[in-house]
Order: structure tokens, then C-alpha cells, then sequence
């Protein structure tokens, strides 16, 4: 969320990062939000002088009052009557105008950092860096689930009948890969200096408009009935909301988490082919960082956290690139972001594994996550990164694992949390 301010000295570039984000359809809300925000304070500024006036009543009151003027008293207090109608009035409308303000606030996206490439969507995404060399095999690699079901790994007709499509039962070295893999990322971030943590897997609704857009709420979340709650659909939404409406000493920061959590999403819309199977399910697992720091060091900070995932990728045998997201296709929220892609020997093309996003201090200024420093108080910055997500890592994992005789290499690293198994036959 923008600063009003910043909105009502710069509408012309608040509407320019509008157009390029190709959401022409908001560009009224700027002018509809400063005409709230000048209502706002003609409001506030009659409030005041009223308060003024209300003030100097008083002391003309008790001034003929002491001088046995009781008429002129009487009518001095019919003024004040009137005064304090007219305020409750004005301060009804001020809620309301502050309610509104609120909420066209909330839809404006924040302002896109200039080296964003401006493009519709994501097939506009510019490609930055390769890691590794993309391999093709000899032998025919077979879909991700087939490969599990070789090794009795997935149950998916069982998890219909329980749960009906998008869920899965992970069965065997399978499983116990799919947990290795969580806790190897667990240790590499551990081993970079983050802290671990373990979030609460349901927010309430401030926390929720506090982390997202409406519309990605709306698409992703799943409500808990009858309560204040909703499942997490990813877990820098708890993580960063562990924050709210705090004020952090500025020489603690930067705070530097990564975390394990089970999400949920309800996946609204079209699959497509390639989003059989586990690439795009209601539910998963995933380790996360996030990092609240001073604004100065976000850039730093951004470059730091999706190194780590292709870092940990490279350290796995799985080739990588990173892709810089277009205007159209940053959510509302982001100032940045880079999607790191896996390379699918299946497929012959790169698939998303995860995306880190620097948000400014949008989500700050939503939930009030200031710092106090030597020059006074100023809302955080906030970033997240995907580490690993399970199910999409386990199809770049098996694939570019995957042996001629059907067997399943494990990298060197990760022998140690499956017990020292060096292949899954």
C-alpha cells in the first residue's frame, strides 16, 4: 500500500506505473482517492477550529457565568451544542471517508521498481541467468507420477476417494525423500544464518489483506467457517505477520527467518496438461525465508535470498535459470520479483520451482511494522523466497535423477537424510 501523501504529490506517476502494470481500469482511483484524501482534511481542519471555538466558548461562559450573566451564558451554550452536533457530524463522515480512502488504497498496486521490464504477462518474463547445463537423456523419461508409482511411491486414486482431486498420498522412499528434501533445505538455510521457525498454519483476515491483494485472497485462500481464521497458502503470510504492529530497534534488524509449513490453496482455474499429477495441488509443504531489513539494504537482501535457492538446486544436480517478472505479471504488492525455474528433461523447458518477491514496505505500512532508528520511526521492507516446494522439487528432482534402469540417484548431500541411501531402485 502506498503512502497517501506520496499519492497526492505524484499522481501523475502513481497512474504511469498503472498503465504499466496494464491495469488501465484502476487509473480513476487516483484521482477518486486524492478527491477522499482532500475531504479528509478539509474535515479534520473544521474539526479543529471548531475544538477551538468550543474552547473559547467555555471560558466566556464561565466568565458570565461569574458575572451573573446568566442569558448571555445560555446562549454561549447553545453554541457549544451546536458545535458539538456539527462535530459528531464531521466525525461520522471522517470514518467513512477514512473507510474509503482504506480500501481504493488497498487496490492501487505499489510502484514497480525501474528495472522491471514492462510487459502483459508472464510470457513477457525476461530470462537472466542459466545454472548448470540442461541435459535431454538418451532413454525416454516418463511422467513424474509414473516414476513415483514405479517404486509404489504415490497413491492418487486413494487420495480422490478421500479428498477428491488435487491431493495425494506419498507412500514409501518416495515420502521419505520428499521429507529429505525439506529437511536438507531446512539445514541449508540454518547453515546461512537464518533462524528456523515453525508458523501458526492459520492467519486472520488482517493478517491475510496485510500480505496480499484482494484478488489473490480471493483466489487462494481457503476460509475456516464460522471463525475469524483462513489455512495459509504459503508461509511467509504467517511468518511476516509475526510482526504486526510491532516496533523493531533498528539495530536488530535485518530479521532473518526461514521456515516449514503445509499450505493450502484452492488452485481456481484452468490446469493444462502439465499440471497433472503434483505440479499444482491444494496442498503441499514448503521451507521459506523471509527478510525484514531497513530499506537501504532490501536490494542486497533480494539478490541474497534467490541466490540461495539456486544455490541449493545447483547443490542438488538440478540445472536452474532465474527469470526477471514483467510489470504484468507482479502481484499488486511486489516491488520486484525473480522466478527461479527448474529444467525438466521431460519436457525440454525450464518449469517454476519459485519466486522471490521484494515488497517494499507495502506489507510494513499494511501492518504497521515500523522501525525506530536514530532519525525517528519508518515502516521495515519485507522479502520472501521460496526454498523448496516439495512436490514441484520432486518433479525436477526424480527427472533429473532419474538412471537408463529406472533407478533414482541421490546427490551426495542428501545421502545423509535418507539414511545413506545412495539410489531409490
Amino acid at each position: 500500500m502506498l503512502d497517501i501523501k506520496f499519492v497526492r504529490e505524484n499522481p501523475e506517476i502513481v497512474k504511469q506505473n498503472i498503465r504499466n502494470k496494464f491495469q488501465d481500469s484502476k487509473l480513476g482511483l487516483v484521482d477518486e482517492v486524492i478527491a477522499l484524501d482532500l475531504r479528509n482534511r478539509e474535515i479534520k481542519k473544521e474539526v479543529e477550529a471548531l475544538r477551538a471555538e468550543k474552547n473559547q466558548i467555555s471560558k466566556k461562559i464561565g466568565a458570565f457565568m461569574a458575572q451573573g450573566k446568566k442569558e448571555e451564558a445560555e446562549e454561549m451554550k447553545k453554541k457549544v451544542a451546536l458545535s458539538a452536533e456539527r462535530m459528531e457530524e464531521l466525525s461520522a463522515e471522517e470514518k467513512e471517508v477514512e473507510e474509503k480512502i482504506l480500501k481504493v488504497m488497498m487496490v492501487i498496486p505499489n510502484i514497480i521498481d525501474p528495472s522491471v521490464p514492462i510487459g502483459k504477462d508472464d510470457s513477457e518474463n525476461v530470462e537472466i541467468q542459466k545454472y548448470g547445463d540442461p541435459v535431454v537423456p538418451e532413454f525416454e523419461i516418463p511422467y513424474h507420477t509414473e516414476i513415483m508409482e514405479k517404486f509404489n511411491g504415490i497413491d492418487l486414486d486413494s487420495a480422490r476417494k478421500v479428498a477428491g482431486n488435487g491431493f495425494y498420498y506419498l507412500m514409501g522412499d518416495i515420502a521419505r525423500l520428499h521429507s529429505a528434501v525439506l529437511a536438507y533445505a531446512r539445514d541449508f538455510m540454518i547453515n546461512r544464518g537464518f533462524t528456523y521457525c515453525v508458523p501458526p498454519f492459520m492467519i486472520r483476515s488482517n493478517v491475510v489483506t496485510g500480505v496480499m491483494s484482494f484478488a489473490e485472497m480471493d483466489a487462494m485462500m481457503y476460509k475456516i467457517e464460522g471463525e475469524d481464521l483462513y489455512l495459509i497458502g504459503t508461509s511467509e503470510h504467517s511468518m511476516i505477520g509475526k510482526f504486526i504492529d510491532t516496533i523493531i530497534p533498528e539495530e536488530e534488524l535485518p530479521k532473518t527467518l526461514t521456515s516449514y509449513s503445509p499450505c493450502f490453496r484452492k488452485e481456481k482455474g484452468a490446469h493444462g496438461l502439465e499440471e497433472r499429477g503434483v505440479y499444482r495441488i491444494h496442498q503441499f509443504e514448503k521451507q521459506e525465508m523471509i527478510v525484514v531489513c531497513r530499506p537501504e539494504e532490501s536490494k542486497m537482501w533480494f539478490d541474497k535470498l534467490w541466490q540461495n535457492t539456486v544455490d541449493l538446486f545447483r547443490s542438488l544436480d538440478i540445472p536452474v535459470r532465474t527469470l526477471e517478472c514483467c510489470s504484468g505479471d507482479l502481484a499488486d504488492l511486489k516491488v520486484k520479483s525473480i522466478d527461479v525455474e527448474a529444467w525438466s528433461p521431460r519436457q525440454k523447458k525450464y518449469f517454476e520451482v519459485g519466486s522471490c518477491s521484494n515488497l517494499g514496505d507495502a506489507q510494513a505500512r499494511r501492518l504497521k511494522i515500523r522501525v525506530s532508528g536514530k532519525e525517528g520511526k519508518y515502516f521495515a521492507h519485507t522479502l520472501n523466497n521460496t526454498v523448496v516446494a516439495p512436490p514441484r522439487m520432486l518433479i525436477a528432482f526424480l527427472e533429473n535423477n532419474l538412471q537408463a534402469d529406472g533407478s533414482v540417484k541421490i546427490p551426495e548431500v542428501l545421502q545423509p537424510y535418507m539414511g545413506g541411501m545412495k539410489e531409490i531402485r
